[in-house]
């Protein structure tokens, strides 16, 4: 049967675009839900919105980190916007003024720090051209970046996907194995009921002689005792319901959509009937099967952790 890998992709990858003006790096691991972030240089702050639209129609999950480097010759240079400086010198002037007529002069404000200067909004300013040329070169380079994000996130889905449809096969295997177990389950308590019911009659049968006696049970009572033990053994219900969330996991494997949360619900259904499986074991190899189901079904929920 033909697999569509593809569509299984890893929530833990890297992904790297470098280019004349700019350089990103992305990360991405484990995470419930998709959760983005992004470090920028101030002057491209106004791209994080198309960055954010871009990597929603890309990815369903995951811990998300890009960071864009602007190698050094190439950062805009900022450039001071004298009227906006006027501005805020008159304005510091009216507050002097201000504050010696209300005060008096003991009131006056100390020295003018530049630093704090340039600071105030609109003091310095980027390179409009240079501004927007570095937009666009950081929008292209992330695009790229993601794709390479996305190359690995599926390379990395591949080998989980294969490791899990092998997991998937040999709980499937179990499950004919434990039903082919389970059909020697009424053989198996008939004879040790019979074989306790020996034991008794046997110690009955020697007080008997040593004064009184006591009849054993009538094969109609064994019969009964037989089938209520053999009801409470029955794991045709689990069995069924087991090789149903194997199937449905595989299905999911070959489906074109994002598989890890159903992934994780099936493997937790299975696991809970793993679990109930195991309880009602009454053949040593029946209880060891059991214990193999629950060792491939925990290493399946490992790995699917990492699927988106």
């Amino acid at each position: 049967m033909q697999h569509n890998v593809a569509m299984v992709a890893s929530m833990t990858a890297f992904g790297r675009a470098s280019g004349e003006l700019a350089q990103w790096e992305i990360k991405s691991v484990n995470h419930r839900y998709l959760d983005l972030s992004f470090r920028l240089p101030d002057p491209l702050r106004g791209i994080e919105a198309a960055l954010r639209q871009l990597t929603q129609r890309r990815v369903k999950r995951g811990k998300v980190e890009a960071a864009l480097h602007i190698p050094a010759p190439r950062a805009p240079a900022p450039r001071l916007n004298a009227d906006a400086l006027a501005r805020v010198l008159a304005a510091i002037a009216d507050v002097r003024r201000q504050a010696a007529r209300e005060h008096g002069k003991d009131a006056a404000l100390g020295a003018i720090d530049p630093l704090d200067l340039m600071r105030q909004p609109g003091v310095f300013e980027d390179d409009g051209g240079d501004v927007a040329a570095l937009k666009e070169a950081a929008l292209d380079g992330y695009a790229a970046a993601i794709e390479d994000l996305l190359a690995q996130r599926r390379s990395e889905g591949a080998s989980i996907a294969a490791l899990l449809r092998d997991r998937l096969q040999q709980a499937s295997t179990i499950v004919a194995e434990v039903r082919t177990l389970a059909a020697r389950h009424v053989p198996t308590l008939h004879e040790r009921l019979q074989k306790r019911v020996d034991e008794l009659l046997n110690g009955r049968a020697n007080g008997a002689r040593r004064g009184g006696s006591q009849a054993g049970p009538t094969p109609e009572r064994l019969a009964q005792e037989v089938a209520l033990l053999a009801q409470k053994a029955d794991v045709a219900e689990e069995l069924d319901r087991l090789a149903m969330h194997v199937a449905e996991a595989e299905a999911s494997l070959d489906g074109d959509e994002p598989c890890g949360r159903r992934l994780d619900f099936l493997l937790q259904e299975m696991n809970r009937e793993a679990n109930t499986l195991a309880a009602k074991a009454l053949l040593p190899d029946a209880a060891r099967l059991g214990v193999e189901l629950k060792v491939a079904i925990e290493q399946m929920r490992e790995q699917a952790q990492n699927v988106e």
